[in-house]
């Protein structure tokens, strides 16, 4: 049975390769990546190897322990990345418990993560070539560390499996993981500002992680090379009950949850309540755009967008404050406001392929490419003006520089309209591999990732070739210092930004209107 599920899970693997040429160098992209950062890896510890077996402890401990850490975050950020092998499809089959558990576990290995891990952390013993025993002792721990971090990453899936069906866990366990990935430059950098004496905090560190179930397995080579046998031992003793733990929370977990699937019901409401359609004007334009802002507030896949786009300008105004000295604090956060404002209206360049199935119903009812075009751009454009704004009147007012803010408005008012009108024609010309509804924001679902991602990247220089006038006009008026010229720059940013979002709406709309039935195809192609 183990090696049936080996042989399906390479089936499935290699079936969805045959979907497009563009799968196929999406994977040789991220193979060569993945290949590139295992050969740094490598050299990097043959040339560790030449330090003393304390120095190859230290380094290793810390690198397994965060390389742990991540398995076991990134499956709660990033629920359903890889249900290659969903335990769920298997509720029918009576397939043992240990067959089911050992093939899920090996099959992970199969794909780029799982295949990595091991190969790096195999590898480790690269770095113990003037010491045999601990070489040997790197090449059982490693691979004991490798299948403890999938085990710890299935534990973790299969134990949150339960809250997981309930959206708002996801929306507040995404919103809550989110924030710490994004700021984790910053993070990092304050973290070892505020050590004094790294030199004695990194081994002090990897000592106290060596005796916990996140750097015990990896130190035992140190141990060994070391002649420090008791505490090998002891440390091997922690590493095996961590894996054997780990192992039967997912048996637990697993079994209660092909027996009980998770209930994703909810509970009765109460009718009355017409959300943000009272809102909007009764007409197929405000129809839309009441839908479209519901959506955004309750789709996962939205709301994360909306935590992202205002936090992500902060990382690079920390970026830019420190590269300044402090001085630009203001100036860069003002201009974070344009891209804040920026990353929302864009959002909707994939609005159709995030609809899925229920884009049938705009076909079906006969809404117009102008109805759904002006309401989705209604939605995301009323969004994206907040944060904008916001990052703009504080940014001016910490750096003193009012006379600058109808600059910094002009770029922000130019971004939104030339990124909703652009974005329009996008998402009724291409359709984008998104995840389905219901599914995490940061699932991958196999596709055409790499054609995907070039259209995002014309998109984004379309828009950046659209704004030149405004980027020139609020240019020369921040490094000049005069205020008449950023009032142009509002000007501009109004005028040009309005006749790109006209343009875009009436392109799109014939685009929708010519294709919808191509669209409505497109994308419920995976149900």
């Amino acid at each position: 049975m183990v090696a049936h599920l080996l042989r399906l899970k390479l089936a499935l693997l290699r079936n969805s390769l045959r979907r497009s040429t563009m799968q196929i160098v999406g994977l040789a992209i991220g193979a060569l990546y993945g290949l590139g950062i295992l050969g740094m890896v490598l050299v990097g510890l043959v040339a560790l190897g030449t330090q003393g077996p304390e120095t190859i402890g230290v380094v290793t401990v810390l690198a397994g322990a965060a390389l742990f850490l991540g398995w076991l975050i990134i499956p709660v950020v990033a629920a359903g990345l890889d249900m290659t092998l969903d335990p769920a499809r298997f509720t029918t089959y009576a397939i043992p418990m240990r067959s089911l558990l050992a093939g899920l576990s090996l099959s992970s290995f199969i794909g780029i993560p799982g295949a990595i891990t091991l190969l790096a952390s195999v590898g480790t013993a690269a770095a113990w070539w003037r010491h045999p025993l601990g070489a040997v002792a790197a090449l059982v721990c490693g691979a004991l560390a490798a299948l403890t971090s999938i085990v710890a990453s299935r534990a973790v899936t299969a134990a949150s499996a339960s809250l997981a069906s309930s959206r708002r866990f996801k929306d507040l366990s995404g919103v809550v993981l989110l924030v710490p990935l994004i700021f984790l430059g910053p993070i990092v950098a304050g973290v070892t500002a505020g050590v004094k004496d790294f030199k004695d905090y990194l081994p002090s560190l990897a000592g106290t992680l060596s005796w916990t179930p996140l750097g015990a397995v990896w130190a035992v080579p140190a141990d060994v090379a070391g002649a420090l046998w008791g505490q090998a031992a002891a440390k091997l003793a922690i590493a095996l009950a961590t894996a054997a733990a780990l192992a039967w929370i997912w048996k637990a977990c697993l079994q209660r949850a092909l027996v009980t699937p998770a209930y994703s019901g909810s509970r009765r409401r109460g009718a009355g309540s017409m959300g943000f359609f009272r809102l909007f004007p009764a007409t197929p334009a405000g129809a839309v755009a009441a839908r479209s802002m519901t959506y955004w507030f309750r789709d996962p896949r939205y709301s994360a967008g909306l935590v992202i786009a205002p936090l992500l300008p902060l990382v690079l105004v920390f970026a830019g404050s420190r590269a300044a000295g402090g001085g630009m604090l203001g100036t860069t956060l003002a201009l974070g406001g344009v891209l804040a404002a920026f990353l929302v209206v864009w959002s909707i360049s994939s609005d159709i392929s995030y609809d899925n199935t229920a884009f049938a119903l705009h076909v079906a009812s006969g809404v117009s490419g102008t109805a759904d075009r002006s309401g989705r751009a209604l939605a995301a454009g009323s969004l994206a003006v907040v944060p904008g704004v916001v990052y703009a009147v504080v940014g001016t007012g910490i750096a003193g520089t009012w006379a600058l803010l109808p600059a910094v408005l002009g770029l922000i008012l130019g971004a939104v309209g030339s990124g909703l009108g652009l974005a329009s024609v996008f998402s009724a010309r291409f359709t984008m591999n998104a995840p389905l509804p219901g599914d995490s924001p940061l699932k991958s679902k196999p596709g055409n990732n790499f054609p995907t991602m070039l259209i995002q990247l014309a998109g984004f220089a379309g828009v950046g070739v659209l704004m030149v006038p405004e980027i020139v006009l609020a240019a020369v008026a921040m490094s000049t210092n005069r205020p008449v010229l950023g009032w142009i720059a509002l000007a501009a940013g109004v005028t040009l930004g309005t006749v790109s979002l006209m343009a875009g709406l009436r392109l799109g709309a014939r685009q929708f209107d010519r294709r919808a039935p191509e669209l409505l195809l497109a994308v419920s192609a995976d149900r």
